[in-house]
């Protein structure tokens, strides 16, 4: 016995110094020492060693721990500081864009490529951008360059072949299981649900993808063709005719200028640099250039950012944009008498109706004291538009994807697959009538179903009257540019859903003007939530935070999810 206590005494002294130990490593990991910049050299801006996020935050500590290339995510307004730093900062020559391997929204990308266009306004610094394996989004971004240069050597994967969505159904597949998915919607054009109920896209769907993604061309291609001077039309014709194959057909159709190995790059960055060789040049990583010039502001007076990231989800959770506890940190701000405006920063294709209606509620209740602006990242559709309709001035990008004015429930029918497909017999008893509605046993019945629409089409009223309410719209109008449709930030503004084209910059001066003063450097901004440090994400990895899994499987099956959600997201490759 005396043996056996000394070996779970031991175990126990083990596990508690192993804790001790880990604890230690990472609270090293989440305390990284300033970086040191360098007085003078070039601005080094690497898209495959940045993520453009909403928030900054901690690089992700199980990427670290494995070795893991160091991959940082920089907030969008952070970055765009760094830029603004950058052009007034006499160290900086110039700045370096390399793109390939950009990983970043299109919206952020966007609004990055905004504040480097800017930076080029002042006239006093250049940007000189290289590829090697130019997608759509990577070339979009180095298109704003003075000067592009470009490999001459063939064999790189190139892909620029416009904007593009793909859409899966799983209807047939589904059937094929005995798995009968009853979707409940209002509006003809709200196809989150049909991937589970079809094999193809209904009409209504592809039509407004179609839209969108042809808006969303139109905008880059524009940017594109004007930064490089040449036309639209010129651009397509190479773009649809496939003649982007070869490095000299760049050349060629003027989208870049020269044709540089690694060597002749070197010479050219250090002739650029006014230095004898490229070994002399001074390269300043943007990310350390982030951590070392952007400060927060120090003055008592704050402007909000508040950054609604994620999906509208319900409860309390950390890493999704959670209904109650946006409601407490909405609440907490609305509190804080040193808070003289608020920007919401909205990048959600929606989710949980119920949480979206307890995050509008607080906002209401914020705007009734303060100005509140809201700014649209690469998405603000369904439940992110629902709780910023009503904000005094609306901010898109042209490539915001927003509206999506509709709502869907479903119910899975398993009947089928219990009996014909796993051989099981189910028997429902119940107190009342429809005490199994929603046992996913059985199929709905007329009265079930009726039920159900009767909820949707209450919740899609409401929508529609907040909007109405929001935006100054009469009802019918909205009804008619809603039912579930998504829409681009350029058509968006046509039919009054948003008020301006701009960015999250254009938002804080807004704000800052309607607090009674437009400098923004005499503001200390502060974003809402805080971004999760690094030991959050440990915790949240570990499970800190989360509910038990099977209560999440258990309540996503058993329950009818009524969602105010765009269907599918678009990226640029």
């Amino acid at each position: 016995m005396k043996k056996f206590l000394k070996t779970v005494l031991a175990v126990i002294c083990g596990i508690i110094l192993f804790n001790v130990l880990l604890i230690a490593i990472f609270a090293g990991l989440a305390t990284p020492s300033t970086p040191t910049v360098p007085a003078e050299g070039v601005l080094k801006i690497d898209m495959s060693k940045i993520v453009l996020g909403e928030q900054s935050c901690d690089t992700d500590p199980f990427t670290m721990l494995q070795g893991g290339q160091d991959i940082v995510t920089i907030g969008i307004w952070d970055a765009v500081q760094a830029i603004n730093c950058a052009a007034g900062d006499p160290g900086i020559k110039y700045i370096y864009l390399k793109t390939d391997g950009n990983a970043s929204g299109v919206v952020n990308a966007s609004e990055f490529r905004n504040a480097l266009e800017n930076f080029r306004a002042t006239g006093s610094k250049a940007i000189v951008s290289y590829i090697e394996s130019p997608s759509t989004g990577s070339y979009y971004l180095s298109s704003v360059a003075d000067k592009i240069y470009m490999t001459p050597h063939p064999g790189a994967m190139i892909t620029i072949n416009g904007v593009g969505s793909q859409m899966f159904f799983l209807g047939d597949l589904l059937k094929k299981f005995g798995v009968n998915v009853q979707l409940i919607r209002h509006g003809k054009y709200k196809s989150a649900g049909e991937m589970f109920t079809r094999s193809n896209a209904s009409p209504e769907n592809r039509e407004q993808y179609q839209v969108m993604v042809n808006s969303m061309w139109n905008t880059i291609s524009a940017e594109i063709a004007h930064s490089r001077g040449i036309s639209v039309e010129e651009l397509n014709k190479a773009v649809d005719n496939l003649e982007l194959c070869l490095p000299e057909d760049f050349l060629r159709l003027g989208l870049v200028d020269e044709l540089y190995d690694r060597e002749a790059l070197e010479n050219q960055l250090a002739v650029l640099a006014v230095a004898d060789k490229y070994t002399d040049v001074t390269m300043i990583p943007f990310a350390d250039y982030v951590t070392a010039k952007v400060r927060p502001g120090k003055g008592s007076n704050k402007l909000a950012v508040i950054y609604v990231d994620g999906e509208i989800v319900d409860g309390s959770q950390i890493d999704n944009v959670a209904g109650d506890r946006f409601a407490s940190v909405i609440e907490k701000v609305r509190a804080d008498k040193g808070v003289k405006a608020v920007v919401l920063r909205v990048n959600s294709p929606g989710g949980s109706v119920l949480a979206s209606e307890k995050i509008k509620a607080q906002l209401d209740l914020l705007k009734a004291e303060k100005p509140l602006v809201a700014s649209y990242g690469t998405y603000a559709a369904s439940g992110g538009y629902w709780i910023s309709n009503n904000c005094e001035k609306i901010y898109s990008d042209a490539l915001t994807l927003t509206g999506s004015i509709g709502v869907f429930g479903m119910v899975p029918d398993l009947s089928k697959t219990a009996s014909d497909v796993l051989k099981v017999g189910v028997e429902n008893i119940s107190s009342n009538k429809h005490g199994d509605m929603y046992s996913l046993t059985r199929p709905l019945d007329k009265a079930e179903y009726d039920y159900m629409l009767r909820s949707i089409e209450g919740i899609y009223d409401r929508f529609t009257t907040i909007v109405s309410e929001g935006r100054g719209i009469p009802k019918e109008d909205v009804d008619a540019i809603g039912q579930g449709r998504v829409w681009t930030g350029t058509d968006a503004l046509e039919i009054k859903l948003v008020d301006e084209i701009g960015t999250l910059e254009d938002a804080l001066h807004y704000a800052a003007d309607l607090a009674g003063d437009p400098e923004l450097s005499h503001w200390n901004i502060k974003g809402y939530p805080a971004p999760m440090t690094m030991m959050e994400q440990i915790a949240g990895a570990m499970g800190s935070n989360k509910e038990d899994f099977s209560v999440k499987v258990r309540e996503y099956f058993s329950v009818p999810r009524i969602l105010a959600r765009m269907p599918y997201e678009i990226k640029m490759n």
